[in-house]
């Protein structure tokens, strides 16, 4: 039997006790008809487009092409409890998000679970928690064997959920920090990806000022006692300094300079919204000196994780 049958044998009875296979939304709560939620016009009203809550898969196609992504490094951990700041809440779940993502495309399973836990924990409190239970078990079972692609499919449709929740309960200022919670720490991945070596190509794709712009002004619409938050004070303070750092002539790329200031303020952003540092820090520029290799010693048993950062294909 291979091993990752042999996992999903012994996570079924977790399964099935926290994701129990009769778990369906709320009968009592109004369900919107797929084809009103995909409606232009609704979703202009509501303020949903193309950015909002967020659209993860096309952020992590653009990952996809940083390869190879450095795992180890970027690995945060988790959240204990959800934040009772609703505003804080919603910016978590948006990075939550972008984990579980990250840790499909580094195809990392042992991983998925604890995302998924702490995914649902703070979806409970958002008001999302049951559209999120009814994906939690199929991704599980679809890690377990190995179904990257359809994996991804099953976090696009989760997101897709926690949007029509949000334009449901009219709550558009949720689904966009969901959107700007999950673009941060995508953007940090990115730019951890393009340094060490530095990568002009890679620098090349983490340039889009449009998006960064529409972050400030989106950030203008939210309610005044949110945009009164001093977390969000700081992230549209930081914002602002990002527009100016990626605000280039056509063609012209980011330095590694530029890429290395980029990446430590989008780091310090997440560090904020999460309230927690990252595992490892930034790896050194590869301008900088490098550290005296110590005597070799023996090589470890392979542990099975993606240690290098090396992504597999």
């Amino acid at each position: 039997m291979s091993l990752p049958r042999r996992l999903l044998l012994l996570l079924s009875p977790f399964l099935l006790a926290v994701f129990p296979v009769g778990a369906q939304e709320d009968p009592e709560s109004p369900q919107i008809p797929e084809e009103l939620l995909e409606d232009e016009h609704l979703r202009e009203e509501m303020g949903v487009n193309e950015f909002t809550a967020p659209s993860i898969r096309k952020i992590f196609d653009d990952l996809r092409r940083l390869r190879p992504l450095p795992y180890d490094e970027l690995k945060r951990p988790l959240p204990e409890q959800p934040p009772q700041d609703r505003t804080k809440l919603a910016l978590i779940m948006g990075s939550l998000l972008a984990d579980g993502f990250f840790a499909v495309e580094a195809e990392q399973f042992f991983d998925l679970e604890p995302i998924g836990r702490s995914l649902l924990n703070h979806g409970k409190i958002l008001g999302s928690g049951t559209r999120i239970s009814s994906h939690m078990k199929s991704m599980l079972e679809k890690g377990a064997v190995g179904q990257w692609d359809a994996l991804k499919e099953e976090l696009f449709q989760t997101q897709k959920d926690v949007e029509k929740e949000m334009v449901l309960i009219r709550d558009v200022d949720a689904a966009n920090l969901i959107s700007l919670g999950g673009w941060l720490r995508a953007l940090e991945i990115g730019c951890a990806a393009s340094l060490n070596p530095y990568d002009p190509a890679k620098a090349a794709l983490l340039t889009k000022p449009q998006i960064v712009e529409y972050f400030v002004l989106n950030l203008e619409t939210l309610e005044p006692r949110i945009q009164k938050n001093q977390l969000v004070g700081r992230i549209r303070s930081r914002l602002l300094e990002m527009q100016k750092t990626v605000d280039l002539p056509e063609g012209q790329i980011l330095s590694e300079e530029e890429v290395v200031q980029l990446s430590t303020m989008v780091e310090d952003l997440v560090d904020q919204i999460t309230g927690s540092e990252r595992l490892l820090k930034t790896t050194q520029r590869s301008t900088d000196p490098k550290p005296t290799k110590p005597a070799p010693a023996a090589t470890p048993a392979a542990t099975g994780g993606v240690i290098s950062g090396e992504v597999p294909e």
